[in-house]
C-alpha cells in the first residue's frame, strides 16, 4: 500500500495522503460552519498522521489561511460579518500571536514543544466544552421558567452572560459596533483578540476555536455574526501567521496545497449552512466536535504511560478524527439541504 503514502520533502516524512484529503474536505465544511479555520482539528490531525507538531501547526496556518479567505467572502454576503470589530481585533491578534509562536520556537529548542502543546490543548478544550454546555443548560433553565410563567423567552437571550459585566467598563475609547449591535470599550476586543492571540500561535490555529466562544460570551455577538466575523480575522490572522512559519522553516506547502483544494469547496457548503442552522443548534455541535477533539488528542498522550497499546491508541485516535471530521460535515450539509429544501417548498406556497 505504498502508493497511498507521498513523502513531505521539507518534513522529511511520509504522510497517508487520502487523509489529507479528508481533513481538508471535511473541516472546510466544519470551519466555514463554525466559523473558524478548523485548526483546532488539523493541527492535531496532522499531528497524528506522522507530522512533527512544529511542522503541523505551520502548515495547517498556511491551509487555513486560504481557506478561511473564502468562507469570508462567502459570509460577507449573507451580512454575517462585523469588518469594524474584526479590524479593532486584529491588533492584538498579530502582537499576541508572535508571542505564542516565539514561545513554539523557545519550547522546540528545549525539546517540549510536543508535551506542552498537547497538554495546553486538553484543557482549552475542556474548558470550552465546559462553557458550551453550560450555556446551553442555564438557557434551557430560563425556556423553563419562563415557561412556567406563561410566557416565551426571547430569542436572543443567552445562558452564560459574562459579556453583560464586561460591558460595564466603560475605559475611552468607546466604539459602537452596527452589526454585532453592541456598544462597549475598544480594549474589550483588543484585550480578548491579544489572549486568543498567543493562544493560537502556540497551538497552532487561527484562533477560531477560542475566538468565536470569546466573541460570544465575552464580547456579546450573535453567534451567526460571531461565525462571520470570526473567519474574517482568522483569514487575516492566518495569513500573517503562514508567513511567520514559512520564514521559521516550518510549513509543508505540499500537504497545505492537498488539503485547500478539498478546504475551498467544503467552506462554501459550511458558510451557506449557517444561513439555515442558527444559534444554539451551532453551539451544540461546537460542543459535541471539542469533545471528540479532546478524546482524541488524550488518547496520543496516554500511549507512554501504556507502550503495549500505542498501535491500537494510534489507529483509534486517527479514525476518531478522521470519523469525527466526516461525521459533523454530513450532519452540516443534511441539515444544510434540508433548509434549501424547506425555504424552496415556501417559495412554492407563495406562488
Amino acid at each position: 500500500m505504498e502508493w497511498l503514502y507521498i513523502l513531505m520533502p521539507i518534513a522529511g516524512v511520509k504522510i497517508f495522503w487520502p487523509g489529507l484529503i479528508i481533513l481538508g474536505i471535511g473541516v472546510g465544511i466544519i470551519g466555514g460552519f463554525f466559523g473558524m479555520g478548523g485548526a483546532w482539528m488539523v493541527t492535531p490531525g496532522l499531528n497524528i498522521l506522522g507530522f512533527p507538531m512544529a511542522f503541523a501547526i505551520g502548515t495547517d496556518i498556511a491551509h487555513m489561511a486560504g481557506k478561511s479567505l473564502i468562507s469570508t467572502m462567502r459570509h460577507g454576503k449573507f451580512g454575517n460579518v462585523d469588518y469594524k470589530l474584526g479590524i479593532i481585533m486584529l491588533v492584538g491578534t498579530v502582537v499576541g500571536f508572535e508571542c505564542g509562536a516565539q514561545m513554539v520556537m523557545w519550547l522546540e529548542r528545549l525539546g517540549s514543544v510536543e508535551k506542552v502543546v498537547r497538554w495546553i490543548y486538553i484543557g482549552l478544550l475542556a474548558f470550552i466544552a465546559w462553557m458550551v454546555f453550560h450555556d446551553v443548560a442555564k438557557r434551557a433553565q430560563k425556556e423553563r421558567a419562563a415557561a412556567a410563567r406563561g410566557e416565551k423567552l426571547d430569542v436572543t437571550a443567552t445562558g452564560v452572560e459574562w459579556h453583560k459585566t464586561l460591558h460595564k467598563i466603560k475605559i475611552p475609547p468607546m466604539v459602537h459596533l452596527e452589526v454585532a449591535g453592541i456598544y462597549c470599550s475598544a480594549w474589550l476586543p483588543i484585550f480578548v483578540s491579544f489572549l486568543t492571540g498567543w493562544l493560537a500561535g502556540i497551538l497552532g490555529i487561527g484562533g477560531g476555536l477560542i475566538r468565536m466562544p470569546a466573541l460570544i460570551y465575552m464580547i456579546g455577538c450573535p453567534t451567526h455574526v460571531a461565525v462571520g466575523t470570526d473567519l474574517f480575522e482568522v483569514a487575516i490572522s492566518g495569513l500573517y501567521g503562514a508567513a511567520t512559519y514559512t520564514f521559521k522553516g516550518r510549513t509543508e506547502l505540499v500537504a497545505a496545497m492537498v488539503m485547500l483544494v478539498g478546504a475551498a469547496m467544503g467552506a462554501q457548503v459550511g458558510a451557506v449552512a449557517t444561513k439555515y442552522i442558527k444559534g444554539y443548534g451551532i453551539r451544540i455541535a461546537f460542543g459535541l466536535a471539542v469533545i471528540g477533539c479532546a478524546l482524541s488528542i488524550l488518547m496520543k498522550l496516554v500511549q507512554p504511560w501504556v507502550p503495549e497499546y500505542k498501535a491500537l491508541l494510534d489507529t483509534s485516535s486517527t479514525v476518531l478524527v478522521l470519523g469525527l471530521v466526516s461525521a459533523m460535515s454530513i450532519y452540516i450539509f443534511v441539515r444544510m439541504i434540508a433548509g434549501v429544501k424547506e425555504e424552496l417548498r415556501q417559495k412554492q406556497q407563495k406562488i
